[in-house]
């Protein structure tokens, strides 16, 4: 199993280029399937999760041609079946946006229960919700949801919680249905709107994405197109807080800076300087940070996507700090894992209380999830020390050349794939 090994302590300092957003690519790569035409996308991320995708996309008959690391093109004119396999849902969460677009298209999907990472649960109802008031007849047998319809009808919808998944999965079904859909409570996250303005970018009439409702007058057919994917709004983030961390001096490169208010907001809280450009964000951390309290909420508000790794800076600042996590239940079980590092960090239900400490240590933790394993790296960055990070495979899912990037900005870290690959690297740094 691969890991990092890390030598904290090194300030990091430089210029750092962010990739495509994985979140948006997700979604955007099933709702390609929904034109015979060929459609092309470009700043896709080269990370584990799209790997995955692309490959269950391909098993129902899509061509995936590579273009280059970051370009393909896509077919999906010869889908030969309508069944996506357990062994890719289970990888990752997202294949279930498959649901939405192959219902949309063919009026049929079948498609298991979905995975990902176990931060908590993400129940698919609000879904299912919405495909049966556009008319879908929609079971649940051995583990997999049947979504089936002789026709879709435009319908008012209004989900209950406010739900970024089942936005795009009814916008994507939706978009094809007959007559207009009103969807109220909507997601307005910025991958949300990357989502709908690619769907547009087909043919389709989308209006109001990126607010609480979203118009969507059904349309017969979608057409090819050349899109670029949004820059990823929580891979900047996180090299703002790995910047802030170790009391670095990094420009953080083609990013959207609106996208990032809610984290640029809570690092300036905290005494970094946050300097914004057209495309660009600079964090510099020259002086002692402080404590402040965080409740993660739905964009526009703190990404939960942030927490861990706003809760690993927090437990290095000068006071006690609050974290609230109102997303998901299980997201703080990295903090376990801190605390090897030597961290004070309490947690009560949905609330961590941090006790800000003067450092880190070095250890060897676990990253149980995709964010709290790229928090644990921070950790490891700003600790005294060595630090090795196991099962980065959850890393790689979201994160593409992570340990090259941070490597870049004067990180010590490499990836080990045995304890003598960790004795090497010990013995070259000490």
């Amino acid at each position: 199993m691969e890991q990092y090994v890390i030598k904290g302590g090194n300030p990091l300092v430089g210029e750092v280029e962010i990739g495509g957003a994985k979140n948006a690519a997700l979604a955007i790569l099933a709702a390609s399937v929904m034109t015979d035409d060929t459609v092309t996308l470009e700043n896709l991320p080269d990370v584990r999760d799209i790997g995955v995708l692309i490959h269950a996309m391909e098993e129902i008959g899509v061509r995936i041609d590579r273009i280059n690391r970051h370009s393909v093109k896509i077919n999906a004119s010869n889908i030969h079946t309508l069944s996506v396999e357990y062994e890719y849902i289970n990888k990752i969460r997202a294949s279930y946006y498959l649901l939405g677009s192959l219902l949309g298209k063919y009026r049929r999907a079948e498609v298991a229960f979905p995975g990902g990472c176990d931060i908590g649960s993400r129940p698919i109802d609000l879904h299912i919700k919405g495909f049966r008031a556009l008319g879908a007849q929609v079971e649940i047998e051995h583990g997999q949801i049947l979504a089936h319809a002789d026709k879709l009808v435009g319908g008012h919808i209004y989900l209950d919680k406010v739900s970024v998944g089942a936005t795009i999965n009814i916008m994507m079904a939706a978009s094809m249905a007959e007559g207009k859909t009103i969807l109220e409570n909507a997601a307005k996250e910025p991958h949300v709107v990357d989502v709908a303005n690619f769907l547009n970018s087909m043919g389709a009439n989308i209006r109001g994405a990126g607010t609480d409702v979203i118009r969507i007058e059904g349309v017969r057919r979608l057409h090819g197109t050349e899109y670029s994917i949004i820059p990823d709004q929580i891979e900047a983030g996180t090299f703002m807080f790995a910047a802030a961390a170790t009391k670095g001096d990094v420009m953080v490169k083609s990013v959207i800076p609106k996208h990032l208010e809610a984290t640029t907001a809570k690092l300036a809280e905290i005494g970094c300087e946050v300097e914004e450009f057209d495309d660009a964000v600079r964090v510099v951390a020259s002086k002692p940070l402080h404590s402040t309290h965080v409740t993660t909420l739905a964009y526009p508000g703190f990404p939960t996507d942030m927490q861990p790794q706003m809760t690993t800076l927090l437990a290095i600042c000068q006071g006690t700090s609050i974290v609230t996590e109102s997303i998901f239940e299980n997201r703080f079980r990295y903090v376990d894992e801190l605390s090897r590092m030597g961290a004070d960090i309490k947690v009560e239900s949905n609330t961590a209380i941090i006790n800000g400490v003067p450092k880190f240590t070095g250890a060897r933790v676990d990253a149980p999830d995709l964010r709290a394993g790229a928090a644990l790296t921070i950790a490891g960055l700003a600790a005294e020390g060595i630090t090795v990070v196991d099962d980065i495979y959850y890393i790689e899912r979201g994160y593409e050349d992570f340990d090259r990037k941070l490597a870049s900005l004067g990180a010590q870290i490499e990836i080990a794939y045995s304890e003598k690959d960790i004795q090497k690297f010990t013995l070259k740094v000490s």
